[in-house]
């Protein structure tokens, strides 16, 4: 099951690591220049927290490095509003239905809550708008149409309690993720079920009914399957089932890109893979791109010990979210990022420097794209979007003793991947007072008067401003 591909010239390919090859590989769509690109977007029970949004940004960096190279991008993102366990193997309650008890509102008032959340995070770290932002509780014909393909070609069974994908059924299973599923199911105990008539331990849901454990469900929907392998009664789809179908319904059975976290590779993008195409009989996704992590002082993100930070922290903290975004950039999408405070502050010196650069070349002319910066910024894209390269290369274009205006139109031409609103930069006029203390403290800084330093510092920050310390002087911005 082969989709058919266009030739094209290899001379300049884009290469991407695609996780089914395990290797970078030349970068071919299924439509000349045209790419449809699918993102799993986040289950809409709380606040999301800045590994989540790293995610987000790195899809809008390969959105954007994709459009800089030419395609035409249709990008999708999805909301999980329904089926998303608290165990991504079939198990635990409906994360919906949790934030709904916890907040006291139903399921889809709670979603529309936290959606709203995660629009305002994704527009305040200036990432493009889809095409397409599917939720979940709207697509549920489309799930249910495909769970009625599935049990007729007798890829899906029922319990009484759900409907279940049979693995045993499934082409290359294991494709995406390598693993043993043998020895996987002894080392974790996976033998163990909570339906005792589904048929491998490894079988996930397609679709459950309203009973047993849900018996409950804040959120269901008849079953109406007409198939003799189908139990029927009210249900709700599984979290697998739903990328999809709705993949299925925006972009047809085939689709160029699909980009998800290194923790959806075992379970969640496996069973995509399995239920896709043995619905439609062609492959799924031709290139598999997977993120990792965001830690925090060397540690894993964790909501009990207080470092799940959201965007609101970082913003209460007095920082700019595009003083994030610039951290983002310095980190490869498929390496471990760590998140310090320290981090954040460099992060945020950078870009007063790089805004401070572009201001002074704002008073120069206009002037044209320097070929020899571009070349350079075009192959790191085109390396598996390499954009901690391509940020070098930014920084060394803002250093080089290039003519301002040239250098001014190369690091704008740069912003349509980097994202940074580099244009938007306008000088903004300290009082006098502000300007005042901060060349006090600097006195005492170089005498060595750290309390009275410290003290100034305070006084500047009560009115609204911050200092930024270089070894070459110090800058003023508001906070």
């Amino acid at each position: 099951m082969i989709n058919q591909l266009y030739t094209v010239n290899k001379n300049n390919m884009l290469k991407i690591f695609n996780t089914l090859g395990r290797k970078k590989e030349e970068f071919r769509p299924l439509k000349k220049k045209q790419v449809s690109f699918y993102q799993c977007g986040p289950t809409v029970y709380w606040t999301q927290h800045i590994g989540n949004m790293r995610a987000m940004v790195i899809a809008d960096l390969i959105r954007r490095s994709l459009e800089y190279l030419g395609y035409k991008v249709t990008f999708a993102r999805n909301y999980t509003d329904v089926g998303h366990l608290t165990s991504d193997e079939d198990e635990g309650e409906d994360k919906i239905e949790i934030a709904a008890r916890r907040d006291k509102l139903s399921p889809r008032a709670a979603a529309d809550k936290y959606i709203a959340v995660f629009e305002q995070d994704v527009k305040d770290l200036n990432c493009l708008e889809p095409k397409f932002k599917p939720r979940a509780t709207q697509y549920i014909p489309q799930m249910k149409k495909m769970v009625q393909q599935l049990l007729d070609k007798g890829f899906a069974y029922s319990t009484d309690l759900a409907i279940y994908f049979d693995v045993s059924k499934a082409k290359n299973y294991t494709q995406l993720s390598g693993q043993d599923l043998s020895k996987n199911i002894s080392e974790k105990g996976k033998a163990e079920v909570s339906d005792p008539r589904k048929k491998n331990p490894a079988d996930f849901a397609l679709w459950f009914f309203k009973a047993g454990v849900h018996k409950n469900a804040l959120q269901y929907w008849p079953s109406d399957f007409s198939s003799p392998l189908a139990k029927n009664g009210e249900g709700f789809p599984g979290w697998h089932l739903e990328c999809s179908a709705m993949n299925k319904a925006l972009f047809g059975p085939a689709l160029d890109l699909h980009l998800g976290g290194v923790e959806h590779i075992p379970v969640h993008h496996t069973n995509e893979i399995a239920q896709s195409e043995a619905a439609s009989g062609v492959k799924f996704v031709n290139y598999w791109i997977h993120n990792e992590h965001l830690n925090v002082d060397n540690g894993k993100m964790a909501k009990s010990q207080g470092t799940a930070y959201s965007l609101q922290e970082i913003k209460d903290r007095g920082f700019d979210p595009l003083v994030l975004r610039y951290f983002f950039l310095q980190a490869h999408y498929r390496s471990k990022q760590n998140f310090t405070w320290e981090a954040l502050i460099s992060a945020q010196s950078a870009l007063a420097g790089w805004r401070e650069k572009i201001l002074a070349d704002k008073q120069q002319k206009k002037g044209k794209i320097n070929r020899d910066f571009k070349d350079k910024f075009l192959a790191a894209l085109r390396d598996d979007f390499n954009l901690p390269q391509a940020l070098a290369i930014a920084w060394n274009l803002l250093k080089s003793d290039l003519a301002g205006g040239d250098k001014l139109a190369t690091i704008l031409d740069f912003d349509r991947v980097l994202g940074l609103n580099l244009d938007q930069i306008k000088a903004e006029k300290i009082p006098k007072k502000i300007l005042a203390l901060a060349e006090s403290r600097q006195i005492a800084r170089r005498e060595k008067n750290w309390s009275e330093s410290d003290r100034l510092r305070e006084e500047i920050a009560r009115l609204g401003y911050k200092v930024l310390d270089a070894k070459d002087g110090y800058q003023i911005l508001p906070r």
